[in-house]
């Protein structure tokens, strides 16, 4: 058995969201919910400002606190080291979301992609309804639904359970990688087997020092990230005496 993690490069991020949008494509996500997102935060004081982007998801722990605490068994460690998530289990207690401590799980409040039953066009006779666009492109209640999830794991995600990333489980089980890494333009996502010595994320993490989410809780989290992106610059200058 491999032992999935991934490395996620700042250096070489540039907070472009293309996870973000790939994510949401692949998985037939629904709006307001994200299992790719990112933390923003503004340095600096103006005009010498500029931003910095940790992307998250979710972060497959060793020790998750939501497989342990979940009491249907809904949340469990799958193969390979992946934390998943079973929606016919799944009861909407929504006790992994509290017990989660990186806000990366979500909870289906209302049936998914309502907006694209609605049969009223935005322009009278100058637009397509959104029903209407969705069959015109040969989509199941979405124009981008992805069908590849069917065959193993749910396609949409019914009201009244959480959902989270996967790792796109339903791409490795084809030897495929995750697509928020496959799409990334940056390539600053490296996905690979944590247990093998030669792959390329253990080269990456032995040559650069790693940091993660909220280590000291002792989760153990799978998702690294190194670098940091700086685009400061300074004077030139040999210093003095």
């Amino acid at each position: 058995m491999k032992k999935y993690g991934m490395v996620i490069d700042l250096q070489r991020c540039t907070g472009c969201g293309g996870c973000i949008v790939a994510c949401k494509n692949e998985n037939n996500l629904p709006e307001g919910i994200a299992w790719s997102y990112k933390i923003t935060e503004t340095k600096g004081t103006f005009p010498n400002v500029r931003f910095s982007y940790i992307p998250t998801l979710c972060n497959h722990c060793e020790n998750a606190p939501c497989v342990s605490g979940c009491p249907t068994q809904a949340m469990y460690y799958g193969e390979n080291g992946i934390v998943m998530h079973d929606t016919r289990k799944c009861i909407g207690c929504r006790y992994c979301m509290a017990r989660c401590p990186y806000g990366v799980i979500s909870f289906n409040w209302e049936d998914p992609h309502q907006s694209w039953k609605e049969d009223t066009a935005l322009i009278p006779e100058g637009t397509a309804s959104p029903v209407e666009m969705a069959q015109h492109v040969g989509g199941k209640v979405i124009p981008y639904y992805n069908p590849e999830q069917e065959t193993k794991y749910a396609g949409v995600r019914p009201r009244g359970v959480v959902e989270k990333c996967n790792f796109c489980a339903h791409r490795l089980d084809n030897n495929q990688l995750p697509y928020c890494v496959d799409s990334c333009p940056a390539n600053a996502r490296i996905f690979g087997d944590l247990d093998d010595i030669d792959s390329e994320v253990n080269e990456i993490l032995g040559k650069f020092k790693s940091t993660r989410l909220k280590e000291d809780l002792g989760t153990e989290p799978k998702i690294f990230y190194i670098r940091e992106f700086n685009r400061s610059t300074y004077k030139k200058t040999k210093g003095g005496v």
